[in-house]
This record gives C-alpha cells, sequence and structure tokens, in this order.
C-alpha cells in the first residue's frame, strides 16, 4: 500500500458495500416476484429473505466502521494515514496567535492612553 493505503481501503470497502446494496435490491425484487406467482415455492423465497438479511446484516456491520473510523477522524484521535488533527492543532495555533496580537495592540493602547494623560 502506499501514502494513500488505508483511504484507498476504506472506498474500496464502500464500493463494495455499494455492491452490497444492489444485491439487496435483487433479493428484495426476487422475494417480491416470489410472493406475486400464484403458486410460489416456500423455499424459493426463504433463500430471497435470508439473502436480503444477510446482506443487510453484513452492510449494517460495514456502515457501522465506517462511522466509527470517522468519528474518530473528526474528533482528533491520531490514526493511520490522517493529518487532520495536526492541521487542526495548527489552525487552532494560528488563531491564538492572531487573539495574543489583538490583545497585546489593546494593551498598548491602553499603555499609550494611560502615559498621555496629564
Amino acid at each position: 500500500m502506499g501514502t494513500y493505503g488505508p483511504a484507498n481501503e476504506k472506498l474500496r470497502n464502500l464500493e463494495e458495500v455499494e455492491k452490497e446494496i444492489g444485491l439487496i435490491l435483487q433479493s428484495a425484487a426476487s422475494a417480491i416476484v416470489e410472493m406475486s406467482k400464484e403458486k410460489g415455492t416456500e423455499r424459493v423465497l426463504d433463500r430471497h429473505v435470508t439473502q436480503f438479511t444477510s446482506s443487510v446484516q453484513r452492510i449494517e456491520l460495514e456502515l457501522s466502521g465506517q462511522i466509527r473510523y470517522l468519528t474518530q477522524v473528526a474528533t482528533g484521535q491520531p490514526h493511520e494515514g490522517s493529518s487532520y488533527a495536526a492541521r487542526k492543532d495548527a489552525q487552532m495555533a494560528v488563531n491564538r496567535v492572531d487573539y495574543t496580537r489583538v490583545m497585546v495592540r489593546d494593551l498598548a493602547r491602553s499603555c499609550d492612553r494611560t502615559l498621555e494623560q496629564p
């Protein structure tokens, strides 16, 4: 894996989820077709329902993992392959420097006013 290994892996996992959603739709459609038949077989219907259920469970598991990963990224917890926390820290440092600059300027003005008063 290269520099973008974990990110590419996450994208590949999402592509697999997308394919699995397609299978869910096919299973659901097949189940509906089987139920609409006048003499549908219960065994075939059960197979489609089982496929549908297992696919939903796999998608739920994968998406839960993706959400946990994104939560870690958003909260600044370190993880492999992200520079979000470092960028956030740098931006906060810049904000603190700007705030300090404003406060020092205000303090200087206050001192100047005090010294100018007779």
